[in-house]
């Protein structure tokens, strides 16, 4: 296959990644593991199939550039000035913390000033791809902890953008450890040429690209080819990306992200998002099989606790950091427990960076051996940690939530409150108060009945308060807030959880707790379904039946 090496790379990619990930997923392993262990077996390392090393890396670049055109899909400009004042100085202050870490580890075993920096700065950035998997995972992308973890992770790209340029400036004197510095002039041109190059892109993204991509998108709709529009879709992605790393030096994945950010503009940016999810998904792949492919297992038996002490600083260093940092700025528990899980691990920009270090001489080979296998273990431990956090915050949600009546005030953000049972009888329960919960809610209050709302987020409380809806702030499936709903005393409970396996959970608690309450819950597929009517639900509404009832039901009869 060495005359196809293309093909070999990604059906040898894909083939390993499919028969590794169903094996973990057996074991009840996150499918993430099987990815990696796909890579080190058609990595140089092992024996027998052996992938196109750089060609994986290209591939998997693809894959973090569609996903971060996604993320910016829905991700406004608005979401991302709103979490700026937490954003940069966290990022910044975590970024410095982690450097100095591993400038500290590097001193301890010896290594130049130049080398313990550059390893210290890849520790300090988290992936794209782990971090956002784990944000959509659990439905976080569009709120507030969503927000604040992207917008962090922005800034460390920024960050990245500017170091990758003034490490080759700089890398002979810093190689030489104490030979000719440039001189201040010489660094601060570069710096001001790069600043302003980034400076200039935004500019022409927000200036230009925010009309002309919404209107471009609005011609390919109006011609009605899905082919076509899924076309566009891509060249939109793929060619601002590109023309932003060759026109102005910052990375493609920071392009296609504010690609997707003008794209989202448009009313058809749902559309676009759909059209680009199976390719983001399959490149996505590739990125983790492109990791595995680098690890080099002997560094694991030769310097076990080097490995060990850059892996603490990943997860244990920078996770303190970024937790301190977020309660600083007086955010709730929960947020500062998901952005210390989410920054945990580190991925691709690391990766670049530590390589650049390499190509300059600044870096030795061990220690880029030894950052690759801290970054794969700290990658495949972090759904773990992710779960960990899961249960961590669902014990908090047991003794924060709290019924928000129509009262003056809400209560502080770190308040530990009672969970009161809820008085309402005879009542309307909606678990979760997403877009259909709130039509939901709002159907049911126009009709008169009295509506409780089971949400787990707190931006949404405001607004239900302000209008007089009684709220439970907590996670639906949770049994203390499905008790405080008094689901005895209830009518019916309307379930619009997505997720089959928590709505699940809410149906199968919720006819525990009343036998002949009335549960109708939404389903996104036939196994959905069937899995919510085993649970306990009396109806389960799926999506495209219901539209087709509603259009039949509107379709003129034959004319005799």
């Amino acid at each position: 296959m060495h005359d196809a090496p293309l093909i070999a790379t990604i059906v040898g990619g894909i083939v390993l990644a499919f028969l590794f990930a169903a094996i973990a997923h057996r074991l009840k392993l996150p499918v993430l593991a099987g990815y990696l262990l796909a890579g080190v077996v058609a990595g140089p390392f092992t024996p027998g199939f052996v992938a196109d090393g750089p060609l994986a890396h290209q591939l998997a670049e693809l894959g973090v550039v569609l996903l971060m055109f996604g993320v910016g899909l829905h991700f406004s400009l608005k979401d991302l000035l709103s979490v700026k004042s937490i954003a940069i100085p966290g990022a910044i202050v975590q970024m410095a913390v982690a450097t100095v870490l591993g400038m500290l580890l590097g001193w301890a075993m010896g290594w130049p000033t130049a080398q313990s920096f550059v390893f210290g700065l890849a520790l300090s950035v988290a992936s794209t791809v782990v971090l956002l998997r784990a944000l959509e995972e659990r439905r976080l992308m569009e709120t507030e902890r969503g927000r604040i973890a992207v917008g962090w992770l922005i800034v460390e790209d920024l960050a990245m953008v500017l170091a990758l340029v003034l490490l080759p400036a700089l890398g002979a004197s810093l190689a030489s450890d104490g030979g000719a510095a440039p001189s201040f002039g010489e660094i601060a041109t570069t710096v001001g040429i790069t600043v302003g190059k980034v400076v200039a892109f935004v500019a022409v993204m927000l200036i230009v690209g925010k009309r002309v991509i919404p209107w471009l998108l609005k011609v390919v709709a109006h011609t009605g080819s899905r082919e076509l529009f899924r076309l566009a879709v891509l060249a939109i992605a793929l060619g601002v990306a590109f023309g932003a790393a060759g026109l102005f030096g910052v990375s493609f994945e920071l392009g296609a992200f504010f690609a997707g950010m003008m794209m989202g503009e448009s009313k058809l940016a749902h559309d676009a998002a759909e059209e680009t999810l199976p390719l983001r998904d399959a490149f996505a792949v590739l990125f983790f099989v492109s990791i595995g492919m680098l690890f080099n297992y002997h560094v694991v038996l030769t310097e076990p606790l080097v490995v060990l002490a850059a892996l603490l600083i990943i997860v244990v260093g920078k996770s303190l950091a970024a937790l301190g940092i977020v309660l600083a700025f007086r955010k709730p528990l929960s947020t500062a427990l998901t952005i210390a899980t989410s920054l945990s691990q580190i991925g691709e920009f690391s990766f670049i960076l530590i390589g650049v270090g390499v190509a300059q001489n600044l870096v030795s080979k061990e220690a880029q051996d030894v950052l690759l296998a801290a970054a794969i273990v700290s990658i495949l431990i972090n759904p773990l940690l992710f779960k960990l956090m899961d249960r961590v915050k669902a014990r908090l949600d047991a003794r924060e939530a709290v019924v928000v009546e129509s009262r003056p005030e809400m209560p502080a953000v770190g308040d530990i409150v009672p969970l009161p049972l809820s008085t309402l009888r005879d009542h309307v329960v909606v678990a979760g108060y997403g877009r259909l919960g709130q039509l939901l809610g709002e159907a049911v209050h126009a009709r008169g009945d009295t509506l409780l709302v089971l949400e787990e987020e707190r931006d949404l409380t405001e607004s239900l308060r302000q209008s007089g809806i009684e709220t439970i702030v907590g996670n639906a499936s949770s049994d203390d807030v499905l008790e405080a709903a008094n689901l005895p005393q209830a009518r019916a409970l309307l379930v619009t959880v997505p997720q089959a396996f928590e709505s699940g959970e809410v149906v199968r608690a919720a006819r525990l707790l009343n036998p002949a309450l009335q549960i109708i819950a939404r389903a996104d597929s036939d196994e959905c379904r069937e899995h919510l009517l085993k649970q306990g639900a009396d109806l389960v509404v799926l999506g495209e039946s219901e539209l087709a009832r509603t259009m039949i039901g509107g379709l003129r009869p034959a004319v005799a």
